[in-house]
């Protein structure tokens, strides 16, 4: 039996080493933060010391009790705690799969060769091997039939099937990955939630060159049906990105802003359209048409001409 006095030097050492490992695991992030607070720990290193109380009381009771046996006892208990777990079944198994004689039975299989004293057996190829060998051989035969013979799965069609599932991942992806919006992209945001956001970064950012109506200040009306830069969501985004022209006027926000908080300012910047603001400013740069509007047959009167105008065209500063 072993001497339990041993674990009077290994109960630091194993201190040492659990708090060790837990300070470096809470801070790699593998364990939660709050094992390092002075409570946790105390409580850990008291059932820590517990078990070890009881590792070392369950030891000395093995020894009373070994102590008490007779020498045949003690030979038995010993035998019966060193005895290995035999797998039987699975040595069979092993011996089976690989075919071979055992070591008393090698006499049926020595060959007549010799050579220097070294004899030649002649055991058969390993079974697991020679099934894997007959299973390679129906596989080739399948394959080559399959993709060669009759081509109906050839490697052009898998790649072609396979762009193009990714193709509608990628497009089910930017539908709601807002961040990878773009002037090109960029669609009129409507949602309540983008119109308010887009409200609070006018706010913050707008309202001291277009003031909080939209009526313009420093910057331009955005309330009427000019634009300097063109109107519509992608005409209003690329201003908002890129600044005011060569370098002139408003700075660009591709710096502060991300795309999907460009294309929410931007759309509630057309909010503004159609609406009064208390003190604006005169109208700057060119009524704006969409070139994408659909076209409407309307007679060609002064007044109807105008209306179509303001029926088709959405203005943006």
């Amino acid at each position: 039996m072993k001497n339990t006095s041993t674990w009077w030097i290994k109960i630091p050492l194993i201190f040492f080493l659990i708090f060790g490992l837990t300070e470096f695991f809470v801070d790699s992030g593998e364990l939660p933060a709050f094992i390092k607070y002075p409570m946790v720990q105390v409580f850990l290193v008291f059932i820590l010391f517990l078990l070890i109380v009881i590792a070392i009381i369950t030891r000395a009771i093995e020894n009373v009790m070994f102590q008490t046996l007779s020498k045949e006892g003690q030979e038995r208990y010993i035998a019966a705690k060193n005895k290995s777990f035999q797998w039987e079944w699975g040595q069979k198994t092993y011996q089976k799969m690989l075919g071979s004689k055992p070591i008393e039975k090698e006499g049926e299989i020595i060959l007549d060769h010799n050579y220097d004293g070294i004899r030649e057996l002649d055991n058969n190829l390993p079974p697991w091997w020679v099934y894997l060998f007959y299973a390679s051989i129906v596989f080739g035969v399948v394959y080559l039939l399959r993709f060669h013979v009759f081509n109906d799965y050839t490697q052009d069609q898998e790649y072609e099937q396979e762009v193009a599932a990714a193709q509608l991942e990628i497009e089910a992806y930017k539908k709601t990955a807002k961040g990878l919006v773009d002037a090109n992209t960029v669609e009129l945001l409507t949602d309540a939630s983008d119109i308010s956001a887009g409200k609070s970064i006018f706010e913050s950012n707008c309202v001291a060159c277009h003031m909080t109506d939209g009526g313009g200040g420093i910057g331009p009306n955005l309330t009427d049906k000019n634009w300097i830069l063109g109107g519509g969501i992608k005409n209003v985004f690329h201003t908002i990105s890129e600044g005011g022209r060569d370098g002139k006027g408003m700075i660009a926000w591709k710096q502060n802003l991300k795309p999907a908080e460009i294309a929410q300012v931007a759309s509630y910047v057309l909010s503004f359209q159609g609406t009064t603001p208390a003190n604006p400013k005169a109208p700057e740069g060119d009524v704006w048409a969409d070139p994408n509007a659909p076209e409407q047959t309307i007679p060609a009167t002064e007044t109807n001409t105008e209306q179509e105008i303001d029926s088709t065209s959405v203005s943006m500063n």
